[in-house]
């Protein structure tokens, strides 16, 4: 059996992976009323495309300008799920800039400063989470901004009523609920290291890596994510506000 992890994998790796995925369709069932498919779909979705991607890391390895290819197509997936999540039915292609907004500055900061080296995996594995992180904002934040505006519409009529421009009356209703997609990422740097332990740093412990290079990775991890998830939620702020998911900008 390969040792290079600390996890015990084999047959019973599967068999654990086929009963967790049936009790959370279970739960999404029966708990949640929602279709179990979804939760089964979603699972064998994840086995599929890990997989393939893992073939594909593999043979970028040592072809690193290639890794920028992959990363664009990652990006483009991003946007198409955001922004369908977002506006399904309007300009869905828009959530591309508050995601660009949030990923391209600190990636590029984090290649100025050497931190990042122009390395396929490590391009991968950093801007991977960025886009991950910055595709779960615009999702989060798009939606709770386009509800929030819904539900109080009454207010921002008021305030346009009382002479304030339509993007900064939305804004009075907006802002105070933008904020909240970057709550989980806020809590788990918080509670690093005491309450939970993230993947990056758990993979690397595993794999052998030296605890404090593992720590200090995870660290920089964490930071990115939180400028990355704070200037996409920023900007899908600004364009909620200004109705481009659904109509061309004034």
């Amino acid at each position: 059996m390969n040792n290079s992890t600390l996890l015990v994998l084999g047959p019973s790796a599967w068999i654990l992976l086929a009963v967790m995925l049936a009790l959370a369709a279970v739960v999404w069932r029966g708990a949640l009323d929602r279709p179990p498919v979804q939760m089964v779909v979603a699972g064998v979705r994840a086995l599929v495309q890990l997989a393939a991607v893992a073939l594909v890391i593999a043979w970028l390895s040592d072809r690193g300008a290639w890794a920028f290819a992959f990363v664009a197509l990652m990006f483009l997936v991003g946007v198409w799920t955001s922004g369908h999540r977002v506006a399904g039915s309007g300009r869905w292609w828009m959530a591309a800039v508050p995601m660009a907004v949030g990923v391209a500055p600190v990636a590029v900061m984090m290649f100025a400063a050497g931190v990042l080296p122009f390395n396929a995996l490590a391009i991968i594995a950093v801007l991977g989470q960025q886009i991950g992180g910055a595709m779960s904002t615009v999702t989060l934040s798009g939606r709770r901004i386009r509800d929030e505006l819904v539900l109080r519409h009454g207010e921002v009529e008021a305030a346009a009523a009382l002479g304030f421009e339509w993007p900064a009356a939305r804004m009075l209703v907006g802002k105070p609920v933008a904020g909240e997609a970057i709550l989980p990422t806020l809590d788990q740097t918080r509670t690093a290291g005491l309450v939970t332990l993230p993947g990056a740093f758990v993979g690397m412990i595993l794999g052998g890596a030296a605890p404090l290079d593992a720590g200090l990775i995870q660290l920089l991890v964490l930071i990115s994510l939180l400028l990355v998830n704070s200037s996409t939620a920023a900007a899908t702020l600004w364009l909620s506000c200004r109705g481009v998911w659904t109509r061309p900008p004034a």
